[in-house]
């Protein structure tokens, strides 16, 4: 049996890369990382293709389509190095609503995030990745106390979808009486991360479905989408580097042929290029074989992060100097890679879990 993408899969990612190409070129990458900000610009022309109603059912207004399809957006989205929320407002939350919001919730909400209307952080790191610094949230008679670190897609958020120290997930207004928002500086300025403190702050619970199972699948998906995105990132620092390559000269040759440059440029992309088929199987069966969606998600997320580590090294000693240059921008990738692995847990934290899952280990 040939697993591949379908020919639509196949457009529809062209089109993302096409409207990328136009909407965000490096120098647009560059005025938004500056500022730390979404380029608003650029959300709205993904918006206007559909991308961020992708998972949202067309009864919604979304796309109705299915986790690989948004995966293959993510790639996209990290070979463009795109300033734009999307794993947490357009994939994590919709699911959330999904699987968890009441009906009315569903109707209030989904359309809005279907149409780029609204953007929604999502804050359950600390279910994920562990507690630290005293962070975490606990919830009573409707309203919660306490903070929570790394909120995902967390500048210009209109609402959160928060977890509890107990699993239970709740959608807490940008403007609630009692939410105190700080901005987090992490090395990657492409995308936003912030911090949420609750002081008997209103917040509605999603408790339609196990909010527990719910929050495990917003991880796996989470998971994939990081995945994804550490893969489209990495194709790109190994496209420049090969590009550079044939450029550079040195002794009066391009670098490029030299051996050890080729020996470089070849082990990134055998290294790389099978966390693809990784990367295409977790997204496909979170959908279609649930029962093996955490563990291949942890596959996913752990081991594409170590590679791109490598890659990301590896293309920037293949440019020398130059790579560390803000000219040609490559730090937008190395950066995003660096965070990739870093979020919704690193890949020592990962294997952890999935040997917990597996039970070769003590869930922690």
């Amino acid at each position: 049996m040939e697993f591949g993408l379908s020919q639509d899969q196949k457009m529809m990612q062209d089109s993302v890369h096409r409207t990328l190409e136009r909407a965000a070129p490096l120098a647009r990458v560059r005025e938004a990382a500056e500022a730390n900000a979404i380029a608003r610009d650029v959300h709205k022309a993904l918006a206007d293709l559909g991308v961020t109603g992708l998972l949202i059912p067309e009864s919604f207004g979304g796309a109705g389509l299915k986790l690989l399809d948004a995966a293959l957006v993510s790639e996209t989205l990290g070979r463009h190095a795109a300033p734009v929320p999307f794993i947490a407002a357009s994939v994590m939350a919709p699911l959330a609503l999904i699987h968890a919001g009441s009906p009315e919730q569903q109707q209030r909400v989904l359309p809005k995030l279907a149409a780029g209307e609204t953007i929604a952080g999502v804050a359950i790191a600390e279910s994920v990745s562990g507690t630290r610094d005293g962070a975490g949230l606990t919830a009573s008679g409707g309203k919660l106390n306490g903070k929570a670190l790394f909120v995902m897609d967390f500048a210009d958020a209109d609402l959160f979808v928060v977890a509890d120290r107990a699993c239970g997930l709740h959608l807490v207004e940008a403007n609630a009486p009692g939410l105190t928002k700080t901005s987090l500086i992490s090395i990657d300025r492409t995308r936003t991360l912030g911090e949420i403190a609750c002081n008997n702050t209103p917040a509605e619970p999603l408790q339609n479905g196990n909010a527990a199972e719910v929050l495990s699948r917003m991880r796996d998906a989470g998971w994939v989408m990081l995945a994804a995105d550490t893969l489209g990132a990495g194709w790109h620092m190994i496209d420049q580097a090969v590009a550079y390559a044939k450029e550079r000269k040195q002794f009066d040759r391009v670098i490029g042929s030299f051996q050890a440059v080729k020996h470089m440029c070849a082990e990134m992309a055998a290294e790389l290029e099978p966390c693809r088929s990784l990367v295409w199987y977790a997204a496909h069966a979170f959908d279609a074989i649930p029962a093996d969606a955490a563990l291949t998600a942890a596959h996913a997320k752990a081991h594409t992060s170590e590679i791109g580590r490598f890659v990301a090294r590896t293309a920037t000693e293949v440019h020398g100097g130059m790579g560390m240059t803000d000219l040609l921008g490559l730090h937008y990738w190395f950066k995003r890679i660096g965070l990739n692995r870093q979020l919704l847990g690193g890949p020592e934290r990962v294997r952890d879990l999935a040997a917990a899952m597996q039970g070769f280990a003590a869930a922690s």
